[in-house]
């Protein structure tokens, strides 16, 4: 049974019912521990650092992970090189790509999980190059999961639906199963497609697993799903289910998600999720029919580790981690402190609101609602580093803006 287990994909897992658990946000972890930049956020510690993200690997692993995603979110070469990242300068997309391959394919070979290769939006979309010189640029991080030989590929981290297209046709070209995600949210995409419309098109592109990643927070996204499972429903069309939000509570973010919150990124850890509404996610996210279930920016190990306990009936099991803590909190019996004791139950902390502790913060923020997308002239990507009169506009514009809106 469980070399069976071992040899099944992606596609036979969910098709036989069971629950896939991803792993969690890998730039805005490796940012906090030092290996990663804020700002190009792009993934050279595979080559500077591999051991600090074959343990976040493990980590998840332990936790309850049942994918291993390589660690190639921003990979392309534009992106190396985009803004005066001089990571591009130090190292090539298919030195990153490798790395991370061998690294997810070592931690996965540790347990039961499967290794998937992604791709993510590219500096040259927003740029306005063509589809040739886009689909040029996966292919060729393609070309290096194709070489090793990843289990399935996942096109994640679109805001327009149209790029997402277009990494999901050449990633059909491997022959192997294609996942992808959109970071939108109930109002769709940058251009305005709706949810169903976007999981439709993602569908017919040959995409067999839909869904969203980034941006939201869970209950945005699974109102986004919502919509994308009706829009498929409509349309007659079958595609699995997959849902990866971030770790933060974004109600009060608009189309572009949790980057325009002031906070973002440096600011963000007041909205952090608990265990406890991971729980709450993972059951509301199962109820509605969605068995790829993990997580993106902010999401921990112990994130995951509630996704998994939480779903633990229906998986059959409970992860490697849950060796160290206890259902609901109940390990807390064993505190000295007797206030503490009482609360080792599973209302207590179902119940509980989290205050932030910090005096006069507000509930919610004012996002900065710029409202650009591609082709706008504060898009257009560069390999040259931002100059001082580029930041100088930006700055004043943001002073303007604040103007308004005051």
């Amino acid at each position: 049974m469980l070399l069976q287990m071992l040899l099944q994909g992606i596609l036979e897992r969910l098709e036989a019912g069971e629950i896939v658990i991803g792993d969690g946000g890998f730039v805005f972890a490796l940012e906090k521990r030092g290996y990663v930049k804020a700002g190009p956020w792009t993934p050279e510690a595979t080559v500077e650092y591999p051991e600090a993200v074959r343990q976040l690997h493990r980590e998840f692993l332990r936790a309850g992970s049942t994918v291993m995603q390589t660690f190639t979110f921003y990979a392309s070469d534009d992106k190396l090189k985009n803004r005066g990242n001089i990571a591009g300068q130090k190292f090539s997309g298919q030195s990153v790509n490798e790395a991370a391959c061998d690294i997810a394919r070592e931690v996965a070979n540790e347990g039961d999980a499967l290794v998937a290769g992604g791709v993510s939006q590219t500096p040259a979309y927003l740029s306005c190059k063509s589809q040739s010189e886009v689909k040029e640029i996966f292919r060729k991080q393609l070309e290096v999961f194709v070489k090793k030989d990843v289990d399935f590929m996942i096109a994640e981290y679109y805001e327009h639906v149209e790029e997402a297209v277009w990494a999901v046709e050449v990633l059909k070209e491997s022959g192997k199963p294609v996942a992808a995600t959109l970071c939108i949210g109930p109002e769709g995409d940058l251009k305005g497609v709706s949810p169903g419309d976007c999981a439709i098109r993602l569908t017919k592109a040959g995409a067999q697993i839909v869904g969203v990643n980034c941006h939201f927070d869970y209950a945005t996204s699974l109102k986004t799903m919502k919509l994308m499972k009706e829009g498929l429903d409509a349309a007659k069309l079958k595609a699995h289910l997959m849902v990866q939000p971030v770790a933060f509570h974004t109600p009060d973010c608009n189309s572009q998600g949790f980057i325009d919150l002031p906070e973002f990124p440096f600011a963000l850890e007041p909205r952090i999720s608990t265990r406890w509404d991971m729980h709450k996610f993972a059951r509301e996210a199962y109820n509605l029919g969605i068995r790829y279930i993990g997580g993106c920016c902010g999401f921990e190990p112990y994130h995951i580790r509630a996704v998994a306990e939480e779903l633990s009936a229906e998986r059959g099991f409970l992860p490697q981690a849950s060796e160290k803590h206890d259902s609901w909190g109940t390990g807390l019996s064993m505190h000295t402190k007797p206030w503490v004791r009482a609360r080792a139950r599973r209302d207590y902390w179902e119940n509980l609101v989290p205050a932030s502790g910090l005096p006069y913060s507000p509930s919610l923020s004012k996002p900065d609602s710029w409202k650009v997308t591609r082709g706008d002239k504060d898009l257009m990507q560069q390999t040259d580093a931002t100059t001082e009169q580029q930041q100088k506009e930006l700055f004043e514009k943001q002073k303007a803006k604040a103007l308004l809106s005051a």
